[in-house]
């Protein structure tokens, strides 16, 4: 009789050792259960990513496809498109500010520093982050 079937029957005949190698047994199933529902899981989840990553990708060729024909059809001759202007607006104001922020952070004069180039960095900080930040300032404010 093995050690987990004799803990089934009377765990008081046991000795102390049994009983901890049937517990150590006990640990050791359970954790393997448990990585293998996980490995279960994992390998779901990827399956049904690359089925919405498919329908996805077939439901924008369908469009561009549909998008594409009705233009066809509606536009017989093709008319040349207006250039966008880019729209140039002075940065000396927002260079001033960024300037003065710097300076005040390092103690120090604007003259002391020399702005040379402004980039916008996108925000790369998941929604919950966003929306933590976003609350810390209006509690802040209010």
């Amino acid at each position: 009789m093995t050690l987990l079937e004799e803990m089934k029957v009377s765990i008081e005949t046991m000795t102390m050792g049994e009983k901890f190698l049937a517990s150590l047994q006990v640990t050791l199933l359970g954790v393997a259960i448990v990585f293998v529902a996980l490995g279960m899981l994992f390998i779901i989840i990827k399956i049904l990513d690359t089925f919405v990553h498919k329908a996805e990708s077939s439901s924008a060729k369908r469009k561009e496809q549909k998008t594409a024909a009705s233009a066809a059809k509606a536009a017989p001759a093709p008319t040349p498109e207006p250039v966008a202007e880019e729209k140039t607006q002075d940065d000396g104001e927002l260079v001033a500010v960024i300037a003065a922020a710097v300076a005040a952070s390092l103690h120090t004069s604007t003259h002391n520093i020399i702005v040379r180039n402004i980039v916008r960095v996108p925000d790369q900080a998941p929604a919950w982050n966003r929306l933590g930040r976003m609350q810390q300032i209006n509690r802040q404010l209010h």
